[in-house]
């Protein structure tokens, strides 16, 4: 297994596990837009935020060249935003969002090593919190996280915004 940020390439399959997380979608099938397009680069382009992928890439030393990425098959993902804050004593928190595992692949331990690796990465920048929200209709995912250590801690709000 490989863990690294996502690259352009991986793209359309990030997408594919984000647009149904019950079944396993082509990435050939997803068409990336504009809207992906921009959104991408400005997770890349900033230093707080982070897309990382979980591949089946052979385990190496090194960087995997572009031809190594393109044999791997992306079998999870999720968002890292590191959030500076006066609380805690001045540490960031990181903010766990779009966790997706493909669904062929669940049960397999996976999902566990995907949020293991994200929390210490965060733990390396020297976060002192890892924090996520979930769906209410997620209850599966609720029993995941609750297996791995998190607290229902806090009652979570969003305000959706009409454009």
């Amino acid at each position: 297994m490989i863990f690294r940020e996502a690259t352009r390439q991986d793209l359309p399959a990030v997408l594919a596990l984000l647009a149904d997380e019950d079944t396993v979608l082509d990435p050939a099938s997803i068409v990336v837009g504009e809207v992906h397009e921009r959104a991408f680069a400005a997770i890349g382009a900033d230093p707080r935020n982070e897309m990382l992928v979980l591949t089946d890439g052979p385990s190496r030393t090194g960087e995997a060249d572009e031809a190594d990425k393109a044999d791997e098959v992306v079998l999870g993902c999720l968002q890292l935003t590191y959030i500076p804050g006066l609380g805690r004593d001045g540490q960031e928190r990181a903010l766990v969002e779009a966790v997706r595992i493909r669904a062929d692949r669940r049960g397999s331990g996976l999902g566990a090593e995907l949020m293991r690796l994200a929390t210490e990465r965060a733990r390396a920048r020297g976060c002192g919190l890892v924090q996520l929200t979930s769906s209410k209709r997620r209850t599966a995912a609720h029993r995941f996280y609750e297996r791995l250590g998190f607290a229902r801690s806090h009652e979570g709000f969003k305000l959706h915004l009409e454009p």
